[in-house]
């Protein structure tokens, strides 16, 4: 009986073996297959859904790679902001979250040109990073 296998390179094999082993290899395959087939039936999402039903159930934020560069962005972002003290890293991120300059002022009570130097000089001071 001659048993074929095919790598993941596309590269056929095709070995000869005794009936009792080929038979055993091929009750191993199907047996194989059919717990895939049983196991994909009972699960709604799953990896292998990708493959069987497309990339309906696929998103930008599951791609490993995506993870990883945006890990690796926030990691940046927090060694950057690291080297701020507090108080420009608490102003600049308010301002990177869309406040003005004046809205800091009225949320910590402080006086406009003190708050407005402190964002500059926190923006200088990454600007020598980058």
């Amino acid at each position: 009986m001659i048993i074929t296998y095919k790598s993941v390179t596309g590269e056929v094999t095709e070995v000869e073996v005794s009936e009792e082993i080929g038979n055993f290899i091929l009750d191993s395959r199907r047996e194989e297959h059919n717990d895939n087939e049983r196991h994909r039936y009972h699960q709604e999402f799953s990896l292998d859904n990708l493959v069987y039903e497309g990339s309906v159930y696929a998103s930008a934020d599951s791609e490993p790679a995506s993870s990883l560069i945006r890990k690796e962005k926030d990691a940046e972002r927090e060694e950057l902001l690291s080297r701020l003290t507090e108080v420009q890293r608490r102003r600049l991120e308010k301002v990177m979250d869309g406040m003005s300059i004046a809205a800091i002022t009225r949320e910590e009570h402080g006086s406009y040109n003190s708050i407005k130097e402190s964002v500059e000089k926190a923006r200088q001071k990454l600007k020598k990073y980058l």
